[in-house]
């Protein structure tokens, strides 16, 4: 699998580009060489994507949305907003206990492609969801989510915002997806509930607090601004004949750049195409019902790099792409921003966009690293080795599961066994730990192992791909079912479950397992595929620079997992949701 991570190294005594494959060739390879040449910049792709899908149904097929029909699986993550997803109270319940039809479509549109769903968030009809390839993972760091209702006053979730962050590489990350208040003349409220958005959502931890203290923002959704001044004919005679500046002019949106505060620093990239609302459903034709709204850019995608920057960092290149830096040497480029006039189940055309964010390089190493060997013939190679750097946070509740490659996200495992340390492993740089039959699928195949960690609610160490291939006289056992997961934001309906040290809800017994057998005949996968799958080193003359790490401080959930649901028990948190 390529790896689309683009790095820029600063070595002494090297000049020009050098492309050669991770790790180090030769050139770099001693000790000394290593020392003396660091790397500097990371660059990544996101595919971020905008729709008010109002309460559809997902459509048949989402390629084309996603870009799978043309880059095929080169994007590093992809950032899913989604607004007026159905939240009847018959949808609501059956969201709680299985995976809604929108998660559940977009991960079975992505996992062949090697993504995983980092985090999801949900709050009435918004809902966030948050996929990078699954060798990303352990250098995705503190990811935590945060709701705001803003609709009645803040107490319905109508509207509001709904928002994930994370430290990417070492670097502070916040998506955030809004729906704001409707109709021309609400422009003043929508930027008041925008304001009380990023009053409202403070995260845990010393890094960033503030959704506006992280790197880079990255703020999309149904914002509402609509067009102000021109009437209906002259709005539809301006798109019917691509003269959209006249419109930007009395875009609210950007009108409001110039005098509000809380959008400095915002930037958006040139709309060069119609406006996006409001359509008959099932046709791209504007409203010819009796409201007969007045078409608008509605569904907007704009990014903030923190305000460390000089005055004259936006540069437009005068390419098809939007570029803005920081002074620290974080940069975002926009590729493209555009729409999908060719989805038709909703009043709303969905907007994507795809950057490239580079920043300066910092984290290279996973907390914790899995040895494994290149094939399991037999249950007896069914062993694993595991080492944790000194600073991670581990936890007795830790495991390490087997995933089928294109898993769907960290509940979709074949098998699991607890990473709990042992007496005797304290003193042991090295742990083991062995998978019994049980475990084991029934047959051949690709799998990875990833470690996940229950202080940090994510997987913290993976391998590569190595395979399978097991006596078997029954048929393949499936990985866990989708279903196990739900994006339901937990102050809407909460079900009462007993408890249970087994890290998934379909799994109540406890397996610890170890063995003191060591593989010497075959070379092993490490557990940083990052390292062992970069396409492209970029080598230039110039000082090294030292590589830190970002100090997490993360949520720190109640130790144990839900292993039983008790669907009999439904428990009213609070009023958003759905009025249960």
């Amino acid at each position: 699998m390529e790896f689309s991570w683009e790095l820029n190294l600063k070595c002494p005594g090297t000049t020009g580009n050098l492309n050669v494959l991770y790790p180090l060739p030769p050139l770099l390879a001693s000790k000394q060489r290593r020392a003396a040449c660091s790397i500097v910049s990371i660059a990544s792709l996101l595919h971020i994507i905008t729709w008010n899908v109002g309460s559809a149904t997902p459509p048949d097929d989402i390629t084309s949305l996603l870009g799978l029909n043309v880059g095929d699986g080169n994007t590093d993550m992809y950032i899913i907003g989604l607004q007026e997803v159905n939240s009847m109270i018959n949808k609501r319940l059956k969201d709680v206990l299985f995976t809604d039809q929108w998660s559940e479509v977009c991960m079975e549109r992505l996992s062949p492609f090697g993504y995983v769903l980092v985090t999801s968030q949900r709050m009435q009809g918004l809902l966030l969801l948050v996929f990078a390839k699954y060798f990303h993972l352990p250098f995705l760091r503190g990811v935590q989510t945060e709701t705001t209702r803003t609709g009645l006053g803040g107490y319905w979730g109508n509207k509001g915002g709904v928002s994930a962050r994370m430290s990417a590489f070492g670097h502070t990350i916040c998506f955030l997806n809004c729906h704001l208040p409707a109709h021309m003349e609400n422009s003043e409220q929508r930027m008041e509930d925008f304001e009380s958005i990023l009053q409202q959502q403070q995260f845990e931890g010393q890094a960033a607090i503030g959704v506006l203290d992280h790197d880079v923002v990255f703020w999309f959704g149904d914002l509402n601004f609509r067009i102000d001044d021109l009437d209906m004919q002259v709005v539809k005679s301006a798109i019917d004949n691509n003269k959209f500046s006249m419109l930007l002019e009395k875009d609210q949106l950007n009108m409001a750049k110039d005098s509000e505060t809380v959008l400095e620093g915002f930037q958006e990239g040139p709309l060069k195409f119609p406006p996006t609302y409001k359509f008959d459903v099932g046709t791209d034709t504007y409203d010819t019902s009796g409201k007969k709204r007045k078409p608008a850019w509605t569904d907007r995608i704009l990014w903030r790099l923190r305000a460390t920057a000089t005055a004259g960092a936006a540069v437009s290149t005068g390419k098809r792409c939007s570029i803005s830096a920081l002074t620290s040497g974080t940069k975002v480029t926009q590729h493209y921003y555009r729409s999908h006039m060719e989805y038709t189940v909703s009043d709303h055309k969905p907007v994507s966009s795809i950057f490239t964010l580079q920043f300066p390089y910092k984290v290279d190493i996973p907390l914790v690293t899995i040895i494994v060997e290149d094939e399991w013939n037999s249950i007896a190679d069914a062993t694993a080795k595991f080492k944790l750097v000194p600073s991670y946070p581990r936890s007795s509740w830790d495991w390490i599961g087997l995933y089928k490659v294109g898993f769907k996200h960290h509940k979709d495992y074949v098998g699991y066994v607890w990473a709990k340390q042992e007496e005797a492993d304290f003193n042991r740089q090295e742990q083991q730990v062995t998978f019994t039959e049980e475990e084991l699928p029934k047959g051949s195949g690709d799998f990875i192992l990833g470690y996940y960690s229950n202080n940090m609610s994510t997987i913290v160490g993976v391998t590569e791909p190595f395979q399978i291939q097991l006596p078997t006289s029954g048929p393949d056992t499936s990985s866990s079912d989708s279903s196990d997961f739900s994006s339901e934001d937990d102050s809407t309906v909460v079900l009462m479950k007993t408890r249970s040290r087994s890290p998934s809800p379909r799994k109540a017994k406890h397996r610890s397992h170890r063995s003191h057998r060591s593989h010497s005949h075959s070379r092993s996968r490490s557990g940083s595929p990052a390292q062992a799958k970069m396409k492209m080193l970029n080598v230039t003359a110039s000082p090294s620079s030292t590589t830190t790490a970002e100090s997490e401080s993360t949520r720190l959930p109640a130790e144990g997992s839900s292993s039983q649901v008790s669907a009999s028990v439904v428990k009213e948190k609070d009023i958003e949701g759905s009025g249960v």
